[in-house]
């Protein structure tokens, strides 16, 4: 990882935190997120911790895992890390799903955090 620029190595370790928290106790992801932060699932919107945190607890699954496909990490000029993740997911027994996923991170008193959250599933032929 020495080589990768470091916000790309700021980047990846954000997605693998945010992943393993999201799949083992969505309940704990309200420390990534701050009173100002935005999230919009499948076309929701949601603003701040709590309600974030909310949302993504709950979810109508009980069990869930994400396997990333790809993800992408750029420096935005105000010194944030824009990512977007690409991936499946599978929740309880239900089929798996493509996902895309767009977060944008900034540090706040020298701990990385997410500002702005996109989600969508990936499905086609609606």
């Amino acid at each position: 990882m020495g080589d990768k620029p470091i916000w790309e190595q700021i980047g990846s370790s954000f997605v693998q935190h945010y992943y393993q928290l999201f799949d083992t106790d969505r309940t704990q992801l309200g420390s990534i997120y701050i009173d100002a932060s935005c999230l919009t699932w499948e076309g929701q919107q949601f603003q701040g911790k709590a309600a974030i945190v909310e949302k993504l607890s709950s979810l109508p699954f009980t069990k869930i895992a994400h396997s990333i496909t790809a993800q992408d990490h750029q420096p935005t000029p105000d010194s944030c890390i824009l990512s977007m993740v690409v991936g499946q997911l599978k929740a309880d027994d239900d089929q798996v799903l493509g996902f895309h996923q767009t977060f944008l991170l900034k540090c706040i008193n020298i701990a990385w955090v997410c500002t702005n959250e996109v989600f969508r599933l990936a499905l086609h032929n609606l």
